[in-house]
């Protein structure tokens, strides 16, 4: 790393010009239809945070095209990516009720959940019209699955909320529906695009999948660890709405008051103060930082097979990054 900081604008430093185009297309696309759907998308897509999971198609693209440009397709599902991503974001706001996201009003909360639910089918169904447009069935099938996993995500999470048998395996499954499957299957994806032979497509699969579930882990420790001006959302919200994560199962473990604490759903006036100073004396945080660091370095072992480039570079780069993100 050197003595230099790395920032995430160095890191997408190799793809900026096509991510600026990204965005720029992406309004026209969705913007086209009705003056409602197109405010809450120039809202969205405006929202700071946006375009790590383009950027990780993009990269990918570049890194597997070698010397040759990108194409309209590789672009194409670069966009695809974003609207996916995009459409859980507007449904899970709706069903977390949130006021806020990244620090901007939520669609929800300026149009009301009606306007929210219709503007995050909208982009699903448009994102599917987009993808069946790519004509290659195998990304079809790919990115299809994903949006069939994003709602398997959101069941498995309100199934179990306060559920505190809850294991280590099923919080890492719901991760991956919640996540890694979005970020796998653009990646595969993209090297599809590319026509790399099979064996390499599925170790884009493999970054994808332990990168996004390293991203989740991170995501979850945050909640507990960064103030709500850097979250956007009050700390321990996870926790306060049910959904038990890693520093939570890990916690458990070691402090049998916290299963009371969460087992009465935190309905006492101070029980979520009492829980967050249990979870804090835990081993937890640690715990799930050392489990972040296994995927990321499974998912930067997944590219030892690729010659060096600045793409390749960036894609491993952006893995660590992850570890040391406080946003």
């Amino acid at each position: 790393m050197g003595s230099k900081t790395v920032t995430i604008a160095d890191l997408l430093a190799p793809v900026q010009d096509d991510l600026q185009v990204l965005t720029q297309n992406l309004k026209e696309l969705v913007g086209a239809s009705h003056p409602i759907l197109r405010a809450a998308a120039e809202h969205l897509f405006e929202a700071k945070g946006k375009g790590l999971r383009p950027a990780l198609v993009l990269l990918t693209s570049r890194a597997t095209m070698g010397t040759g440009d990108i194409t309209p397709r590789h672009r194409r599902l670069a966009e695809i990516t974003e609207m996916i991503h995009t459409a859980s974001l507007v449904h899970d706001d709706v069903i977390d009720e949130a006021e806020v996201r990244r620090g901007i009003p939520t669609v929800n909360s300026y149009f009301g959940n009606r306007i929210a639910v219709l503007a995050g089918d909208f982009l699903f169904a448009q994102s599917s019209w987009y993808l069946a447009n790519l004509d290659n069935l195998e990304v079809v099938k790919l990115l299809s699955k994903v949006i069939k996993d994003f709602a398997e995500g959101e069941i498995r999470q309100s199934l179990t909320a306060f559920d505190v048998t809850v294991s280590l395996n099923d919080y890492l499954e719901k991760s991956f529906y919640k996540t890694a499957s979005l970020m796998a299957g653009s990646c595969k994806a993209a090297a599809v695009l590319s026509e790399r032979d099979p064996a390499e497509c599925e170790q884009f699969y493999l970054f994808g999948k332990h990168f996004g579930i390293a991203f989740q882990i991170m995501d979850d420790i945050l909640d507990f660890t960064s103030s709500t001006e850097t979250l956007g959302k009050p700390a321990g919200s996870d926790l306060r709405d049910g959904n038990l994560t890693a520093p939570v199962i890990f916690a458990l473990e070691e402090k049998p008051q916290l299963h009371t604490l969460i087992a009465r759903e935190l309905k006492e006036e101070l029980d979520l103060t009492a829980a967050l100073a249990l979870i804090e004396q835990s081993s937890g945080i640690e715990r799930s930082k050392e489990l972040a660091k296994q995927h990321t370095k499974l998912a930067i072992q997944a590219l030892e097979f690729l010659p060096h480039s600045p793409y390749k570079k960036s894609l491993i780069g952006l893995a660590e990054f992850n570890l040391d993100r406080i946003f």
